[in-house]
């Protein structure tokens, strides 16, 4: 059984969250606090949770603040961000500070589901929408000549591979990236699975941050 404390100071999202995560029998809610400080108090004289998941914009301690100071007394304890601030600056921040995983408050429930899964068994996290923007920053930001050869040669990833990656990670589905490149969805479907495997990455929010931190995209 893994053990969360929840810190948003608006009650209702903490509800919301609550009703999520403990429809999953693998997960158990220990604590809900309203603000950094609340969340201390309680690390202080409550059961140690595996995972805080923490909004950012709090009124007594930011969420930032807070991964800090758990980062330091309690550095067993894993904090991945909930939040709607979803700037690139803010991301890194929160990462530099120790975070294991950013959630999107826009993701949908399969998405947050797995994100906090995934972090639970020791992997970093970043939702889907967040990655896209990261990937976008960085193409944007970094132009860098990319040797596609050495790619295909190091991953196995044969050039329609590519491209379909590369359709992927501008947001196009795979009915979409079908008819871009005149193939069957069923293919699409093939050649994401092929590259999800050949990277060895979990599913494609994973793949896309592979991506990004390969360089296997311009």
């Amino acid at each position: 059984m893994y053990k969360i404390l929840l810190v948003d100071d608006h009650t209702l999202v903490r509800n919301g969250f609550r009703l999520i995560l403990e429809s999953h029998e693998q997960l158990s809610i220990v604590g809900e606090a309203g603000d950094g400080v609340e969340a201390l108090e309680l690390l202080d004289k409550s059961e140690t949770p595996d995972l805080i998941i923490t909004d950012l914009k709090m009124k007594e301690m930011s969420g930032i603040t807070l991964i800090h100071k758990v980062k330091v007394k309690y550095p067993e304890i894993d904090v991945a961000v909930l939040s709607m601030i979803e700037d690139n600056n803010t991301v890194a921040e929160a990462f530099r500070a120790g975070a294991v995983g950013f959630l999107s408050k826009n993701s949908d429930y399969d998405e947050l589901v797995q994100g906090i899964f995934n972090i639970l068994q020791g992997k970093r996290y970043i939702s889907m929408e967040i990655g896209l923007s990261l990937l976008d920053h960085f193409q944007l930001n970094s132009p860098i000549y990319i040797d596609k050869e050495a790619i295909f040669h190091r991953y196995d990833i044969s050039e329609r591979e590519l491209t379909v990656l590369e359709l992927i990670s501008r947001g196009f589905t795979n009915a979409e990236i079908a008819d871009q490149i005149f193939l069957s969805k069923r293919t699409v479907e093939g050649h994401r699975q092929q590259l999800i495997d050949k990277t060895k990455t979990k599913n494609t929010a994973d793949l896309v941050r592979f991506a990004f931190e390969n360089k296997l995209l311009q």
